[in-house]
C-alpha cells in the first residue's frame, strides 16, 4: 500500500506542475467567474445560470484533466524509460498501475476542489450583491446551496470512470487513439437511452441492434449527471447517491482489471 501511495503522490506532484493542467483550470475558472455576466442576461434566473455554468466548468475541467493525463501516464513512463527504473525496484506491476490511477484520481479531486471553492466564492459574491445571506433560501434554494456538493461528488465519480477507461485504453493503444476512444465513450455514455430507442428514427435493423447492444455495454454516464436537479432545487436522495457511486466503483473496477492484466503481460523492452 505504501508503494501505491508513493507512486500516486509522485503523479499528483507532476500533474500540479503541468502547464496544460494549469491552462485547463484557468479556463474553467474563467468560465465560472464569467457566469454572473451571463446570468444578468436572464433576469430572475441569474443564480441558476451561475450554478449551471459553474458545475459545467467543473465537469469540463475535470474531463480535460482525466483524458489528458489518463492517456499519457503509462505512455510517458514507457517512452522515457522511467518505468524500467521503477520496476527494477521491489515494485510489482499491479502496484505501478494502481499507483498511477490513484494519482490520476487525486489530481481530479484536487482540480474539482479548486473549482468548487471558486464556484462558492462566486455564489457568495452574488448573494452579497443581492443583499441576502449566502445560505438563506432564495426561490426556492439558497444561493450558495450545499446540495451543489452532491453534483460535484457525482461529477468526480463519473470522471473517475472516464479516467479509468482512458487509463485502460492507454495500456494497449496509442495516446491519440485512446483520446478519441475515451471522448467517444464519454459522449455515447450520455446517450444510452437514445441509442436504445434508435429504431424509432433508423430503419436499419443491424444499426439499431448494434446501438442497443452498445448502450448496455458502455457505462451509463447520464446517471451521474444531477446538475439540473440540484440547480432547480429538486431532491437527490442519499440512496440514489450511494447506488450511483457504487455503480461507478463497479465501472472503474471493470476498466482497471483488464488494464492490470494487459500491463502485467506487456513487453516493455
Amino acid at each position: 500500500m505504501r508503494v501505491i501511495c508513493a507512486i500516486a503522490r509522485q503523479v499528483l506532484r507532476d500533474a500540479v506542475r503541468n502547464r496544460v493542467v494549469h491552462a485547463a483550470m484557468l479556463l474553467a475558472l474563467g468560465l465560472a467567474v464569467a457566469a454572473p455576466i451571463a446570468g444578468r442576461l436572464t433576469p430572475g434566473q441569474d443564480v441558476k445560470v451561475v450554478k449551471d455554468l459553474g458545475l459545467a466548468a467543473c465537469n469540463l475541467c475535470g474531463l480535460f484533466v482525466v483524458v489528458f493525463l489518463g492517456i499519457r501516464l503509462v505512455a510517458r513512463e514507457v517512452e522515457q524509460r522511467t518505468v524500467d527504473t521503477l520496476l527494477s525496484k521491489p515494485i510489482r506491476r499491479y502496484e505501478f498501475v494502481l499507483g498511477q490511477y490513484c494519482g490520476l484520481a487525486a489530481t481530479l479531486a484536487l482540480a474539482l476542489t479548486v473549482m468548487t471553492v471558486a464556484l462558492y466564492v462566486v455564489l457568495g459574491a452574488a448573494a452579497w450583491w443581492r443583499g441576502v445571506p449566502p445560505f438563506a433560501p432564495v426561490a426556492p434554494v439558497p444561493v450558495a446551496d450545499p446540495a451543489l456538493l452532491k453534483a460535484v461528488l457525482l461529477i468526480f465519480v463519473q470522471l473517475a470512470v472516464v479516467g479509468a477507461a482512458a487509463f485502460c485504453l492507454s495500456t494497449f493503444s496509442s495516446p491519440v487513439l485512446a483520446a478519441v476512444s475515451t471522448c467517444g465513450l464519454y459522449v455515447a455514455g450520455h446517450f444510452g437511452a437514445e441509442l436504445r430507442n434508435l429504431d424509432e428514427v433508423v430503419d436499419s435493423r443491424l444499426v439499431t441492434s448494434f446501438a442497443a447492444g452498445l448502450s448496455y455495454v458502455l457505462p451509463d454516464l447520464a446517471a451521474f449527471d444531477v446538475k439540473a436537479a440540484v440547480v432547480h432545487g429538486q431532491p437527490v436522495t442519499a440512496g440514489y447517491m450511494a447506488l450511483t457511486a457504487a455503480s461507478g466503483a463497479a465501472y472503474i473496477l471493470a476498466f482497471l482489471v483488464p488494464a492490470l492484466a494487459i500491463f502485467t503481460r506487456r513487453d516493455l523492452l
